[in-house]
């Protein structure tokens, strides 16, 4: 009926006809449970109907796979790409794309006219959308949702999250009618084990067929006997050689820092995981994979493969990953060493998963897994139609508890929390195409705005906690039956002016017995005034009241919740207009930088509406300021390079040196982003994203004039995966000089020659 040779799950049915009936679906299911099918339901769909889908992902890298995939399954002249960097057939009926280029269309810059980007679209597929909780690049995905026309079907595929329905209700608010298919069921189940140092020949149960903590593993032990324990034995080679005793691998290893990944890797070369034929299978995909990608053949990780085990993080050459990963998906590779970014959808099928610890060192310092965190990773375990059951160990170590462990595997996924954020594009794009009015609109469309109730509950709960409490103090019962706070008010002034004339009296009296007077006229006078207002203050029953002082603090803490009130009423109302005001504040510093006038982009603005990065105002700023504009390609890409690099790497060093002319290019810029900070602090925009990072500067000036690999590699300790990323991020913003309006053509000429110096192999390969 469906067009698949396998019988479908409930879910998947009811998404299909969801998606025949002409709704936008919302599909939240476990890892591995088969949401894809869901997609390529759509695509049948789409080329049956002589209709076009997009296909969007979250990382290039799986845009890339999804590409290879559709173009094997549906023929090459069906299936396009587009990423920051590659076109291919973008007009094609499938095409897949990062979120960040469909937003981008959506936008209608860069990629021309929106209703041409758009022609024929019917669906398109927001794969892994629960990467709107990503604290960088959340936005993207409310963005896209937000200006999706209407009559295109939305396919969102996410893992599970604790707040489906609300987002599904977003989506049928802001977009189409939305239906949600939900399911925590997995096709395969998982078993999840605990490596407790204590007994390091097995693997124990975490937990009791009840779902209750094992007895039987106990916390580990901080101090010298643990660390010697470390020194004595390898967990990673204990917990491998019983995954493989045990017919547990493949497996992938997740561990959270790119060198322990390189170190266990070469402690689990040691174990004998892989037989004869699969070693000569691995030499020879691994020999033809060479022939075309000669660049890999000095890979120091080469000699590891040929022991079944393998690393896989950011620092690594892209081309050497894919490399890894057709092993893996051919179960060649019985171990792959990953940081948890392979938890991210790329396909890596696995019977087993590891993981090394329950929490990670951050930027704020360390801090537990979030409950999604855990799932996505633990969720890669179990292959469908392999696998009966896939296995999750987790290894004990002194920083967690097992009741730790149990609370992340018996707990559920974490809510999707918005990450929407107005920046000077999204300002100069929505006002090039809007009324301020109906950007107001769109503004208030996004899911923060949406789930604003659930953002401001706890506002909401200390505000009625601290009323309650007012009200206690309001309604204290007074022993004289005084309805209202007048009488102790009165008696309070009383008591001061009494003591404030009796103090000043006596004053009087000791300077006129100085002046050897015994009756001075003030000193009468001051004692009388003491003397009335003690009658007043005594009349008063306050005076004898045992519950004055208690009533007094009330009054005062009375005082004190009433200005907490207040404050915390100012701040619920910034709360709810936190978006808009923050588009404002973006707004009058585009305004007072001469980006916009009359609430429509100026000629300036228009060339930053097409700049994309974190920092586009910044970058607008330098580009047209023409301190660029004399640079030869190796000055031009070194500057570019310095202003696009996060990744301050204090701790690296490079002996190769920055060039005088660079220096000088990157001391005006300096100048340009101090008067940009004081602006922005002006109006309350408080952003670290302009960037002046010369430590790859050297680097890429080196590689443009035809430097050598090996040795450009040699002059730092950074991983080649880094430096391949830094480039391609220096290349990305130099192709958008090549396009933008308004820049001296000069300097686009000298970016396009910069751009054909970077882009050669291992920078050009993907």
């Amino acid at each position: 009926m469906y067009g698949f040779d396998f019988e479908l799950d409930d879910f998947q049915k009811e998404a299909l006809n969801h998606i025949e009936n002409g709704k936008s679906v919302v599909v939240c299911a476990p890892t591995g449970a088969g949401k894809t099918c869901i997609a390529e339901f759509a695509i049948q769909m789409a080329l049956k109907n002589e209709e076009r889908i997009f296909y969007t992902t979250p990382l290039k890298a799986l845009s890339n796979q999804k590409f290879g995939d559709f173009s094997e399954k549906y023929g090459a002249d069906k299936v396009g790409l587009l990423t920051g960097d590659t076109s291919i057939n973008r007009d094609a009926q499938i095409v897949v794309m990062t979120t960040e280029v469909f937003r981008n269309m959506l936008y209608g810059t860069t990629f021309g006219d929106v209703k041409h980007s758009l022609n024929n679209v019917k669906y398109v597929v927001l794969d892994e959308v629960h990467y709107m909780n990503d604290e960088q690049r959340g936005t993207v995905w409310e963005e896209s949702i937000i200006y999706c026309p209407t009559d295109i079907q939305i396919i969102a595929l996410s893992a599970t999250v604790a707040n489906s329905e609300q987002l599904t209700e977003w989506i049928n608010t802001v977009h189409s009618k939305t239906e949600l298919v939900y399911t925590d069921f997995r096709p395969v189940p998982l078993r999840y084990f605990y490596y407790d140092s204590n007994t390091p020949n097995t693997i124990l149960p975490l937990l009791t067929p009840e779902g209750r903590l094992n007895k039987r593993i106990k916390p580990e032990r901080r101090g010298k006997d643990f660390r010697k324990k470390l020194q004595n034995r390898s967990a990673v080679k204990d917990v491998i050689n019983i995954l493989n005793e045990k017919d547990m691998l493949p497996a992938i290893y997740f561990t959270f820092s790119r060198k322990k990944c390189d170190e266990q890797m070469e402690k689990a070369s040691e174990l004998d995981l892989i037989t004869y034929d699969e070693r000569k299978q691995i030499e020879k995909i691994t020999e033809e994979y060479l022939c075309e990608n000669e660049h890999l053949r000095s890979n120091k990780h080469l000699e590891y493969l040929y022991s079944g085990v393998a690393s896989h993080h950011a620092g690594l050459l892209p081309g050497w990953k894919v490399l890894v990963e057709k092993l893996f998906q051919k179960g060649l590779i019985k171990v792959v060493f990953s940081t948890e970014t392979l938890a991210a959808g790329i396909n890596m099928p696995a019977r087993s998963t590891v993981i090394s610890a329950v929490s990670k060192r951050t930027d704020s310092g360390h801090r537990m897994l979030t409950g999604s965190e855990f799932l996505q990773m633990s969720g890669r375990a179990g292959r469908r139609g392999m696998d009966k059951i896939g296995y999750v160990t987790v290894i004990g170590t002194p920083f967690q508890s097992p009741d730790e462990v149990a609370r992340l595997v018996l707990g559920g996924a974490n809510p999707l929390e918005s990450r929407f954020t107005p920046c000077y594009s999204m300002v100069l794009n929505l006002l090039q195409r809007f009324s301020l009015e109906e950007t107001k609109e769109l503004i208030l469309k996004s899911f923060g705005y949406y789930s604003s109730t659930d953002r401001l509950t706890p506002f909401y709960l200390k505000k009625d906690e601290m009323e309650q409490t007012l009200k206690e103090f309001d309604n204290f019962k007074c022993p004289y039956k005084n309805t209202d706070k007048s009488a102790i008010f009165d008696f309070i002034k009383y008591k001061n002016q009494y003591v404030e004339y009796r103090k000043i009296a006596k004053t009087l009296k000791k300077q006129a017995k100085q002046r050897g007077q015994k009756d001075a006229a003030e000193v009468t006078e001051y004692h009388n005034k003491a003397s009335e207002f003690y009658k007043q203050m005594t009349s008063l029953p306050c005076d004898n009241c045992h519950f004055y002082k208690k009533h007094l603090k009330n009054l005062e803490l009375s005082e004190k919740y009433e200005k907490k009130i207040k404050e915390l009423n100012k701040q619920i109302e910034k709360e709810k207009d936190i978006y808009w005001n923050n588009f404002l504040s973006h707004k009058k510093v585009l305004e007072k930088t001469g980006y916009l006038k009359d609430n429509y982009p100026t000629e300036k603005g228009k060339t930053t509406a097409g700049v994309r990065a974190e920092n586009e105002l910044f970058l607008s700023e330098i580009f047209l300021s023409g301190i660029l504009d004399n640079l030869n390609e190796s000055q031009l890409a070194s500057v570019i390079c310095a202003i696009t690099t996060e990744d301050l790497r204090a701790d690296l060093f490079t002996h190769l040196p920055v060039e005088k002319e660079v220096r000088k290019t990157l001391n005006k810029i300096k100048d340009i982003k101090r008067k940009i900070s004081f602006i922005e602090k002006e109006e309350e925009i408080f952003k670290d994203n302009m960037y002046i990072n010369s430590f790859y500067s050297p680097l890429i000036e080196y590689w443009i004039n035809k430097g050598e690999w090996e040795t450009l590699v040699d002059q730092i300790e950074t991983g080649e995966g880094d430096v391949v990323r830094i480039f391609k991020r220096t290349v990305d913003v130099l192709r958008q000089i090549t396009i933008l309006p308004n820049l001296n053509p000069t300097l686009q000429e000298t970016a396009k020659l910069a751009i054909k110096a970077i882009l050669r192999t291992p920078i050009d390969i993907d």
